[in-house]
């Protein structure tokens, strides 16, 4: 799967390839066939999102390791993520950083994630049944921060919570338009910058928001 759909040394279907090392390790390692409902397990490793119930998905592989290797990751970095999902991108960030803190507003699936994770031996995830929008205080600032759900803007607290010097990976657009991944990063004066990388289709972020 990495090196077909993933790897910028092989890939040929015109999309911009991973060439973060480190990146393509880790999604070597996870295996993601552990994360996707029984019934899709021979279908893990193409490169599409699978519907993991509760009207959400795990994102295609390709796109999990694109976010990631945005995000710069360090082995020092502490990572707040906003839907868990199944776990698979926590699982993939919890490879290459000291620390992820993961948020699923959908009670059913956070809780099935944490023991997931916990049976897969990641010790340095952290999951949350909560509303993501607001992100997690507690443990804030982050030296970066991931949304695997698109909301039509970019929630402030995220920002907010975000380090100087850090970056935040976002989808944003609404459920009928187009969204586009965006990348924001905040200097080490506190002024925030954005860039918009790609067209995607994520499932809408849900909440009070």
């Amino acid at each position: 799967m990495v090196k077909r759909q993933i790897d910028a040394e092989s890939i040929t279907d015109g999309r911009i390839g991973i060439k973060n090392k480190s990146v393509l390790e880790a999604m070597r390692r996870v295996l993601r066939h552990e994360f996707v409902p029984a019934h899709l397990k021979s279908r893990a490793y193409i490169d599409m999102p699978l519907p993991i119930g509760y009207d959400q998905t795990i994102s295609q592989p390709y796109i999990v390791a694109y976010m990631t290797e945005m995000l710069d990751p360090k082995k020092e970095y502490k990572v707040l993520e906003v839907g868990t999902g199944s776990g698979y991108q926590a699982a993939v960030l919890a490879e290459l950083v000291d620390h992820v803190y993961t948020i699923e507003i959908i009670k059913e699936l956070g809780e099935s994630a944490e023991k997931r994770l916990k049976r897969l031996g990641y010790k340095n995830v952290t999951v949350k049944i909560g509303d993501g929008y607001f992100g997690w205080e507690e443990h804030a600032p982050y030296d970066a921060i991931i949304v695997t759900a698109a909301p039509d803007h970019i929630p402030p607290m995220l920002i907010h919570q975000l380090k100087p010097g850090g970056q935040l990976c976002i989808p944003v657009g609404g459920r009928f338009r187009v969204q586009s991944l965006t990348l924001v990063q905040k200097t080490e004066s506190g002024s925030i910058m954005t860039r918009q990388v790609m067209p995607v289709s994520f499932v809408p972020l849900t909440g009070k928001h």
